[in-house]
């Protein structure tokens, strides 16, 4: 199946276009600003769908706007009538084609002529009235303060919030690609004349602020987003694809002695904490037990044994524990413990608590194995 898209390159376009690529059978005609005119009659004498993705959002001045969302329009129109290529066509508009604005205008004219182009052609039309789109790869600084804001905040700039109490509708870039494959299947969802995204995700303009700045801070805070959450999921994944090229990496504090060191590194109210334990050879860590706190050991280099003990008890029971073979071990409550590397060299342990430790309630008792 051949397909043309207008716009490849931009942030649909560039989205669109790797997810389309994993498919089989599908060649891909891609048109851009910078293309060659010429391309484009030789692109729809044989198209057999076209996503129309072009547009313009934020011209030097306001007659570009018809002539960027109406006028190439047209002419693409005019392209697919002069080789008589009645192929489905797909155009992405926007909610402010209900808006009395020079960008709405242009939009719903651009949807009109297609509407027409339908009936005189009885081509298959689809037009997507998209709002607020976010993800990766979007422009910053240009026409989405979602954008703007991770791009910013991910580098240290200011940024301007004029009403944090707006209302913002999203739609997620993941989410609308599925929705266009959808449609390039012949499955797409309609609402009336219009298609759309099923999923909207509907919040206050302060709300995203304040969740990015939460990404940011997390670092230091060693905590994870909720990811139960879809939107904040969304949001992150967006975020960390702003982060400066050097900054993917952040540091950890070490909690280093002679007996090898001990390192936090996810902290989260819900879900405990993880932490990295490297023990040096012939050493021995832990000797304590736990009311209520439970523990997952696991190995990943090196090899030991994690001791155990029942309070009351003095059967001592052992299991042999290495990074050839992964295994978790469950440190039960009431069972005191300990690791000891019986290897020539540092033995590394992931370490995961059912909660983060608390100086002042730690339910740490100390009790030789």
């Amino acid at each position: 199946m051949k397909i043309l898209i207008t716009g490849a390159k931009g942030f649909l376009g560039k989205n669109l276009i790797v997810t389309l690529e994993r498919l089989e059978n599908l060649e891909i005609y891609q048109f851009d600003i910078d293309t060659d005119p010429v391309l484009l009659d030789t692109y729809t004498k044989d198209c057999e769908f076209v996503f129309h993705l072009a547009g313009v959002n934020r011209p030097q001045n306001v007659e570009e706007f018809m002539e960027g969302n109406f006028g190439f329009t047209s002419e693409l129109l005019n392209s697919l009538k002069n080789n008589r290529n009645t192929c489905p066509i797909l155009i992405t508009s926007s909610i402010q084609a209900d808006l009395d604005n020079p960008y709405g205008q242009s939009k719903k004219a651009g949807e009109d002529l297609l509407f027409t182009y339908g009936q005189e052609t009885g081509a298959k039309v689809l037009v997507y009235r998209l709002p607020n789109v976010f993800g990766k790869w979007c422009r910053p600084n240009y026409n989405s303060a979602v954008a703007t804001f991770c791009h910013n905040i991910a580098h240290d700039l200011p940024i301007k919030v004029n009403d944090p109490n707006v209302v913002m509708n999203l739609v997620y870039i993941d989410d609308v690609v599925e929705e266009l494959i959808r449609a390039l299947k012949g499955n797409e969802t309609r609402e009336g004349n219009f298609c759309v995204v099923p999923i909207i995700h509907t919040i206050k303009l302060g709300e995203i602020v304040e969740l990015i700045y939460s990404f940011k801070n997390s670092r230091s805070e060693l905590s994870i987003p909720n990811m139960a959450d879809a939107f904040t999921k969304k949001l992150y994944a967006t975020y960390l694809s702003y982060l400066p090229e050097d900054r993917f990496s952040y540091t950890l504090k070490m909690n280093v002695d002679n007996r090898g060191s001990f390192t936090e590194m996810i902290r989260t109210p819900e879900r405990g904490q993880v932490s990295v334990n490297i023990s040096k050879p012939g050493i021995t860590k832990g000797n304590h037990w736990h009311h209520t706190k439970n523990e997952k050991f696991l190995v990943v280099s090196g090899r030991g044994i994690i001791r155990f003990r029942k309070v009351g008890s003095d059967k001592v029971i052992e299991y042999h524990v290495s990074g050839e073979k992964l295994e978790v071990i469950d440190i039960p409550t009431g069972y005191t413990h300990n690791i000891e590397n019986l290897g020539d060299s540092d033995m590394v342990t992931i370490m995961w608590a059912n909660e983060c430790f608390d100086p002042e309630k730690p339910d740490t008792y100390f009790l030789e194995v």
